[in-house]
């Protein structure tokens, strides 16, 4: 279990299944609750801006931290460890953030950014994973 392989398709096809229920929500949301912009398009303020982030708060930290792998993870059999942790502990609170307020840079360029950190480095790991000292492993 958990080699140390980097599962790079699993990995992208986790972050898009994660990020999907993100952007479904806002999507959801701009539709009922958005305010007509000069743009032509609608915009979301007050608590329904708010919401957004407490809906990327759970899917994201949340689910990781009851289940130990967001969605996405464990759709695709995978889930984030330390680095020095055993396979069978949950990462903590603070390191579920960090790995996932880095999100928007390992996505820049359309992942290109964590793409290239996963393919180059000893763990597999991306920036948000650098610096959380966490790893993915898969759970089969």
């Amino acid at each position: 279990m958990g080699k140390n392989k980097s599962h790079l398709s699993k990995r992208i096809v986790a972050g898009l299944i994660d990020y999907f229920l993100v952007f479904a929500y806002i999507i959801i949301m701009m539709q009922f609750f958005g305010i007509p912009n000069d743009e032509g398009g609608n915009s979301l303020e007050g608590l329904p801006a708010l919401s957004v982030v407490f809906i990327w708060f759970l899917l994201n930290i949340g689910i990781e931290q009851m289940f130990g792998a967001t969605i996405g993870n464990q759709i695709n059999d995978l889930k984030p460890i330390s680095i020095n942790g055993t396979n069978d502990e949950k990462i903590n609170l603070s390191q579920s953030l960090k790995r996932h307020l880095l999100d928007i840079l390992d996505m820049f360029f359309f992942g290109l950014v964590g793409i290239i950190l996963i393919k180059n480095t000893e763990n597999h790991q991306r920036l948000g994973d650098l610096w959380a000292k966490t790893k993915v492993i898969s759970t089969k």
